[in-house]
């Protein structure tokens, strides 16, 4: 009986293989990471958004999108909404033109470089809840530097973080002053990426400061600017350490934003299914953002 010989599997399939099982362990780290701190969790949400809130004498059942309607039906969270979306109009210009300026003065020949660096970006640094108890001190109604400033003028002193017309105003300032500095490192990183003979070239026209940088430095910082407005859509969306030490979200909600209300629907109200439904309409909100940004202003930027 003749016995059965087996085919030498080719040298080139064997090499593609290997190559393929080398390139699924180099991804191995990132997706195991990716699935449990980012897909799992994601989809946990969107299935717990779909369920009542269950106690012991009454387990949840699926209602569908009822937990969505009754968000919309909530005129607290249409309050934190608007709350949000000025808190991201102002924060987010204001963090990116502060950024821009205070990289540009620090990038040119000045004396004591260094100092103005580390002093722009020293409040990146800070933790939030330290940066929240420090403007506190500034906040302060009769005691606070603010309200001391005030009353060198004559001005009344101000409850800033008391009421409903200043509290949201206060939140902005905070984070305003602690992602400028932040930003400003990827804006000094860029500007040194630019070469110096285009400075040069300027120069020899006879183009002034202003010129060259409205017509060379800025759009060759386009790229870093949409690399930091996303970062700054996604920051817009994720405060909560200073509200915990400033305001809780007070008074009358006047300064309470989304992830503060999901934090407590989830853990003060003990209504997960709310919070996830929350989570679900952020995550999709970024999600439109982040297509926004690959399909339309990612080619428009890089001039493609």
């Amino acid at each position: 009986m003749a016995q059965a010989t087996a085919h030498p599997v080719p040298h080139g399939a064997l090499m593609q293989r290997r190559r393929a099982i080398h390139g699924w362990l180099l991804l191995a780290p990132a997706l195991i990471m990716l699935t449990t701190f980012a897909f799992y969790p994601s989809l946990a949400t969107v299935w717990t958004s779909a369920f009542s809130r269950g106690t012991r004498r009454n387990p949840s059942e699926f209602v569908g999108f009822e937990n969505y309607q009754r968000l919309f039906d909530d005129p607290t969270f249409w309050t934190v909404v608007q709350n949000n979306i000025l808190y991201a109009a102002v924060t987010i210009p204001a963090s990116i033109v502060i950024a821009l300026a205070m990289a540009l003065w620090a990038n040119s020949k000045i004396p004591a470089r260094s100092f103005v660096r580390t002093a722009y970006f020293t409040p990146t640094v800070l933790p939030m809840i330290a940066a929240g108890n420090l403007w506190l001190f500034f906040y302060t109604p009769g005691f606070g530097v603010l309200d001391q400033i005030g009353a060198l003028f004559g001005a009344p002193s101000v409850n800033w973080l008391g009421q409903p017309e200043t509290a949201l105003w206060a939140i902005c300032a905070v984070t305003i002053w602690k992602e400028a500095g932040f930003f400003m490192i990827f804006y000094l990183a860029a500007l040194q990426t630019i070469p110096p003979d285009l400075k040069e070239a300027a120069d020899i026209e006879g183009a002034s400061r202003w010129t060259y940088t409205r017509r060379i430095v800025l759009p060759l910082l386009m790229p870093t600017t949409l690399f930091v407005l996303i970062n700054a859509l996604i920051n817009s969306v994720k405060l909560i350490d200073h509200l915990f030490i400033l305001t809780k979200g007070g008074p009358f909600d006047s300064s309470k934003l989304i992830l503060y209300y999901i934090w407590e629907n989830a853990f003060a109200f003990f209504d997960a299914p709310a919070a996830a439904a929350m989570t679900v309409l952020v995550l999709a909100v970024l999600g439109a953002l982040a297509a926004v940004q690959f399909f339309v202003l990612d080619r428009r930027t890089h001039y493609q």
